[in-house]
């Protein structure tokens, strides 16, 4: 399809009246071509007329364009009666003429919208009119309860990604556009919708897995018994078959898969996918057929509150093993979601090289692809889903709650048939927004959305996996302050990354935490014209850093501008004061980064099955950003992205805080099978010298002491640890990691070829 693309300001055109591209082309607005998928605002920077949003303070640009009318049209061929029109996802209130007549609206960016009314067969006009999203918004008045952060209040009767509105780490773009591709579909008489196949109990002792398949199909015929379904799947050598004969058009049965091949997540087995396919047949003859690849598993969540400071836990299990979470928060690959598809491949490489077991799809974003999902399913990567709503009190009234569900069965019955999902999660930090929002106790639990809504969506439709209402959950005892969080967000007051709130903090799982990292030098000339300066003469950061700050408006005290006075203050902490040179201050930035989320992760492994998981925050920038990221937005990769990834090697040595003066060398093994090492550990300085060396066997999946070194009170140190025999690898620590000298340890680093930085 060829599409066009015509906006005009709201002033321009107040009624909005063009059922027609004739009548549109009459009103004499700029018309562009289009890409679809697409965004408005990225056709405008491609035509010249805006340059690009994420160069300097540009981005600022985009907010003019917020009560813009935007057009898409185009002509289709319709071959047959049969045949329609499926958009998968439009951002955000679309209103779709089809010759001329109006065939369909969509207020839903996270919905496809089928058009089939007005089509004939032969040519069709096909006009889009999307409604400036922040119009739209003036028609709601969110009750005096509903909480959002300060710019993001229009979001909140909108079923639209919330980080657009602005957020700490995305700018406000409230976007509009085509985002997902535009497809002709052809609907058979007969033929399957839906398909659901879950696994319900593993006989372990007789390798045998009990299974079930729900299926729901369209079906011309007079008597469904006339019907028949049959699911076959293949795993290697294991195979499956049977059919049946369906008695209703919505049919659940159960079967049988013997010598089955689990699937699990990596380190703790084999992420094994059964090649699958669903037929529908009619007095014999194939009708339609659904393929998907599923993974027999079964998944848990233990959850307990911590009333005791030891008695809590947050654990899932697969397959009824318990499993050691190291991950990372998803968020939005790119401002313009179009972008997506082009950035996730990359992105999913390196999430799987740096060596994580999970990850967490933040709820800000949009849902993601089934690519992702499918990449996950076959690299053994667990995922956890929040729906989409964030750091808010969203609407509790019928409205609002209908628009929910839809969304919520609709991403549960596209999403359920993938073993790498594990857990669907009501919202991010919601809980805690209607904890204390707006300055008033509220119990969470009399959130309708996630208590009642979600919940029966998950219930009725995806039953076999787990529920949490909110990341973190707020239960009864929590609320009533008898109890504390097993699963927390450890943000606390951003200092120094050992000080009292890391050191003193525990809870069980940590889902979110994180450190500012300054990109490299090459990237910050590539979206800065003057990287080099940093803050004005008053002390408050330049326009440009504001600008990529996400701060929405230019101004020191808007609410993110902090997050650049941030990510120096953290640099002066560790080292007492900040490089003048940028080259060598990214450098202290990214070493500050690299410690203190080595700190987290490290801290989290060596309490394993006390602490049972921690997902970092976060893998990547969606645009040109100082932020916690360990990859910036042009995929260079930050020191951190390295350390993370030794940190994360499945059978890692590692030193634990030091106590009485003596450092312990703790071994670490997620795999499942002992691990025979050959270990020795090197006191970094001009003559290098050998500390510690020995053997050891790490028991399958556990956290092991095995070594232990004297040190002095106030020693400032580079340790190197080395390991080989069943596995190899290497790891560093420095002691006192409070005022260190730069330079000292830039060649403590050198030597051990571990200054990985990209510039």
């Amino acid at each position: 399809m060829d599409w066009k693309l015509t906006y005009a300001a709201h002033a321009q055109c107040p009624r909005c009246e063009f059922h027609t591209v004739s009548e549109l082309d009459a009103a004499g607005f700029t018309q562009l071509s289009a890409s679809v998928p697409g965004n408005f605002e990225l056709e405008l920077v491609k035509a010249g007329i805006e340059p690009d949003f994420y160069d300097s303070t540009n981005v600022w640009n985009a907010q003019k364009y917020e009560a813009t009318h935007v057009w898409y049209s185009t002509r289709v061929e319709i071959q047959n009666e049969s045949q329609y029109l499926l958009f998968e996802g439009i951002d955000t209130f679309a209103e779709i003429y089809v010759n001329g007549g109006l065939s369909a609206t969509s207020d839903n960016m996270f919905l496809p919208c089928e058009v089939k009314t007005g089509l004939r067969v032969g040519s069709n006009e096909i006009l889009v009119h999307i409604l400036p999203a922040m119009l739209e918004a003036r028609k709601h008045i969110s009750p005096a309860a509903c909480n959002a952060m300060e710019y993001n209040y229009a979001s909140l009767y909108q079923r639209k990604a919330a980080h657009m509105y602005g957020w700490d780490i995305m700018p406000r773009i409230v976007s509009a556009g085509l985002w997902k591709p535009v497809h002709i579909c052809e609907e058979k008489p007969d033929h399957i919708n839906e398909v659901y196949v879950v696994t319900h109990r593993i006989d372990f002792e007789a390798n045998r897995a009990y299974a079930r398949i729900y299926v729901n199909a369209d079906l011309s015929g007079d008597f469904a018994q006339e019907y028949s379904i049959r699911i076959e799947g293949r795993c290697g050598e294991s195979f499956f078959c049977k059919e049946t004969t369906l008695w209703h058009n919505t049919y659940a049965f159960p079967f049988e898969i013997d010598d089955c091949c689990l699937w699990y997540p990596r380190n703790a087995g084999q992420s094994s996918l059964y090649d699958t396919k669903v037929t529908l047949l009619h007095r014999g003859k194939i009708c339609d057929t659904y393929c998907l690849k599923i993974g027999v598993r079964t998944v848990e969540l233990e959850r307990a509150d911590d009333t005791k400071g030891t008695d809590g836990e947050f654990v899932f299990r697969i397959n009824g093993k318990k499993i050691f979470c190291l991950g990372t928060n998803w968020v939005p690959l790119d401002a313009f979601h179009s972008q997506d598809p082009k950035r996730l491949p990359q992105a999913l490489e390196l999430l799987s090289d740096v060596g994580c077991n999970m990850v967490r799809c933040w709820g800000g974003n949009v849902y993601e692809s089934d690519e992702f999902f499918d990449y996950c399913d076959a690299h053994g990567i667990l995922v956890w889903q929040d729906f989409a709503m964030g750091c808010a009190v969203y609407p509790q009234d019928d409205c609002f709650a209908k628009k929910m569900e839809q969304e919520a069965v609709y991403q549960i019955k596209r999403l359920r048939n993938h073993p790498s999902l594990v857990l669907w999660a009501g919202d991010n930090e919601g809980d805690q927004v209607f904890y204390d929002g707006i300055g008033v106790r509220r119990d969470p639990n009399r959130n309708r959305l996630t208590r009642e809504i979600l919940r029966r969506a998950v219930e009725m439709h995806d039953y076999s996996r787990p529920y949490l209402p909110s990341s973190p959950f707020f239960s009864e005892a929590v609320f009533r302050r008898e109890a504390e969080l097993p699963e927390m967000h450890l943000w606390g007051p951003r200092d120094y990354f050992k000080g009292n709130f890391y050191k003193n903090t525990f809870c069980h799982f940590a889902s979110e935490t994180g450190y500012h990292g300054f990109p490299a030098v090459s990237s910050l000339k590539r979206f800065l014209r003057k990287p080099e300066i940093i803050f004005e003469e008053s002390g408050a950061p330049t326009q440009e850093y504001l600008a990529h700050a996400a701060s929405m408006e230019p101004s020191p005290n808007a609410p993110y501008a902090f997050r650049i006075r941030l990510a120096y203050d953290q640099v002066e902490t560790l080292f007492g004061s900040a490089e003048r040179n940028l080259a060598d201050f990214v450098r202290q930035s990214q070493i500050s980064q690299a410690e203190a989320k080595k700190y987290f992760i490290e801290k989290f492994r060596i309490a394993k099955w006390k602490r049972t998981g921690i997902i970092w925050w976060n893998l990547l920038d969606g645009w040109p950003q100082i932020s916690d990221a360990v990859i910036d937005y042009y995929f260079t990769k930050k020191l951190a992205y390295y350390y993370i990834r030794r940190s994360q090697n499945p059978v890692c040595l590692m030193f634990d805080e030091p106590t009485r003066q003596r450092l312990h060398l703790v071994g670490v093994n997620d795999l499942q099978t002992p691990m025979h090492l050959q270990y020795k550990v090197i006191r970094i300085e001009a003559s290098p010298e050998l500390m510690l060396n020995g053997e050891v066997v790490l028991q399958p999946d556990s956290s092991t002491e095995i070594d232990f070194l004297k040190i002095q009170p106030d020693e400032q140190a580079f340790y190197l640890i080395e390991w080989d025999g069943d596995a190899g690898g290497r790891n560093h620590y420095y002691t006192n990691l409070l005022n260190i000298d730069y330079h000292k340890y830039l060649l403590a680093l050198t030597q051990c070829g571990m200054a990985e930085f990209e510039n």
